[in-house]
């Protein structure tokens, strides 16, 4: 009798036993180690997994943003990184969708989550190289991107429209990913290299511990001509300064720099659930300016800011957070019902 009892007991123990949860795997894929956008979302799914036993993001920092707005788009990949110039090239299927039939149709199926600055093109060489403007690039080594990205395809459109030198055949544009292109500026293969990053930005501080360095910067002059315009004004399109001294002793500028930047951000599929995104949203912008006090980089990333440049509409997730903070939602961001 008494083990029946046991038994019994043990069994409504079980019964009234709260049970686990089952964690939520989400995907999502961003740029390489060493990119602006690497670091603020492989931060914002570090953020998310702390704050909510329940939900796990796995990151992926391979390939590029333009394939990972494709399988967004395709349900194949829950978050990505948005880009307003990639958004809108593949809306239009031009430039790197140009040769991608289905890329106006599969963009109707991305949402937003928020937007933030992926920083200002750091055009960067050695102070020892003898490079000191961008007409200097002429026969050397420059890596401008990874290939078929959008940031190399507007620093493309940017040196040629500034100077007129064509990438391939005025000097070699080295086709690398971001990792493997740090590594070959440090050790001395590339002559300039590239990176839109927000200042200070840890990969370009490492160039910095070891050499003097010098970033490159667009002249009033070559600010003025039609085709950098272009790109300036282009969506999400952004202008600022690299101020001397932002790396310590060995940047060599004595005078802040002017070079073009982005808007990005982290976008998702709409095929991701709202109560799932709603509650990434919510952990992340509870959680972020706990870290921003020893990422000097992640205070570039502010709620005001956080609808700059959107060209897709929230997700219905982001928005029902940002209605219940009380931020005023443009009608253009609303998704349609």
């Amino acid at each position: 009798m008494s083990t029946l009892k046991a038994a019994l007991g043990l069994t409504l123990a079980l019964a009234t036993a709260p049970v686990a949860q089952a964690k939520e795997f989400y995907t999502m894929a961003t740029l390489g180690p060493g990119s602006s956008p690497y670091l603020v979302m492989s931060t914002a799914a570090q953020i998310v997994g702390d704050r909510l036993d329940d939900v796990e993001i796995q990151v992926n920092a391979t390939g590029s943003a333009t394939q990972h707005a494709l399988e967004a788009g395709a349900g194949q990949l829950d978050f990505f990184m948005w880009s307003a110039s990639v958004h809108a090239f593949m809306q239009e299927g031009a430039a790197m969708y140009a040769k991608v039939p289905q890329a106006p149709e599969l963009s109707g199926n991305l949402r937003a989550v928020f937007a933030f600055p992926l920083g200002l093109y750091h055009i960067t060489t050695y102070a020892d190289s003898g490079i000191t403007s961008l007409d200097d690039l002429a026969g050397k080594t420059v890596f401008l991107g990874p290939p078929g990205g959008g940031a190399t395809t507007i620093m493309q459109r940017v040196v040629e429209g500034a100077t007129g030198l064509v990438p391939g055949e005025d000097f070699e544009q080295a086709r690398l990913g971001w990792d493997a292109a740090a590594q070959a500026f440090q050790d001395g293969r590339l002559d300039v290299y590239v990176n839109s990053t927000n200042a200070p930005s840890p990969v370009i501080q490492q160039f910095a511990l070891g050499r003097k360095i010098r970033f490159l910067g667009l002249t009033e002059e070559q600010m003025a001509k039609p085709p950098v315009q272009a790109i300036l004004n282009r969506p999400g399109g952004t202008l600022g300064t690299i101020e001397a001294g932002t790396y310590g002793d060995n940047q060599v500028n004595e005078a802040a720099v002017q070079t073009l930047g982005s808007t990005v951000g982290i976008g998702a599929g709409q095929h991701v659930p709202a109560d799932a995104v709603y509650e990434i949203t919510k952990a992340f912008w509870d959680g972020v300016a706990e870290m921003q006090e020893n990422a000097p980089w992640l205070r570039n990333i502010q709620l005001e800011i956080a609808l700059q440049d959107l060209n897709l509409p929230l997700h219905p997730g982001a928005l029902r957070y940002y209605e219940e903070i009380g931020m005023t939602i443009p009608d253009a961001l609303r998704p349609a019902e």
